[in-house]
């Protein structure tokens, strides 16, 4: 395994060609997303390297996945990454822009691990910018096109820094998709809470499924709550 390389126990994800790498935001996505069982449609919007699409195509397996990215490169490392998996044959990965993104079927469950950096310092390298800030992809046309993209039954879910929960509410609001789900996530017991994975739903629920989770008890190993996640996916 190298920087340009990453081996899970079902699948590799190469990203020498992509902005974004591997890291835990996407990997604790693609393991906490639900979806319905049986045969289901799945976006993943922002794809990358194809990660959370791939995730999600072996733990739901009579689910076909799309993913898209505007990301040329992207797209063509995400393709290759896919091809070389077990599950090639029921995911597709197009390059374009969501906002452009026309379907005849809506999505049972709609999954992104979205820019978030809406004010910090933009970096030089636009690719990684292109892949790391809301200035090509807004919280609102987020939103906006889940709303679109999203079945009446179906479910959003998403990773954002914990600051950032109220605006995203909000926005999702807006919308008219409301939290049926929160996981807040931190690093170790003692820190401040890092994230939060949400999902949206287009209907309320009496009552909103709060979860809590700590990635590390120790330096450098895993807390049960995160290995039971991850478990499938990590080769150790």
């Amino acid at each position: 395994m190298s920087k340009d390389s990453f081996n899970f126990k079902q699948f590799t994800i190469r990203q020498d060609r992509c902005a974004m790498k591997v890291g835990t935001d996407g990997t604790l996505l693609g393991a906490w997303a639900s979806a319905p069982s049986g045969t289901c449609r799945i976006l993943d919007i922002g794809t990358g390297t194809g990660l959370i699409a791939l995730m999600m195509a072996q733990r739901f397996p009579e689910a076909h996945v799309t993913g898209i990215d505007i990301d040329g490169e992207a797209v063509c490392q995400a393709r290759e990454n896919v091809l070389a998996s077990p599950f090639f044959n029921r995911i597709t990965i197009l390059e374009g822009d969501i906002a452009d993104f026309q379907v005849a079927e809506s999505f049972d469950v709609i999954v992104s691990n979205p820019p978030f950096f809406v004010s910090s310092l933009e970096c030089p390298d636009n690719q990684r910018t292109q892949a790391r800030h809301t200035s090509s992809l807004t919280y609102e046309t987020l939103f906006k096109f889940v709303n679109r993209l999203l079945s009446d039954t179906g479910n959003f879910c998403l990773i954002i820094p914990s600051d950032y929960r109220s605006r995203i509410e909000s926005k999702a609001a807006m919308e008219a998709l409301f939290v049926t789900k929160v996981c807040s996530i931190r690093t170790t017991p003692n820190k401040p809470i890092k994230r939060f994975l949400m999902e949206f739903r287009k209907h309320s629920v009496d009552q909103i499924d709060i979860e809590s989770g700590v990635l590390e008890f120790e330096p450098m190993k895993r807390s049960d709550w995160y290995q039971k996640y991850v478990n499938d996916f990590y080769i150790r």
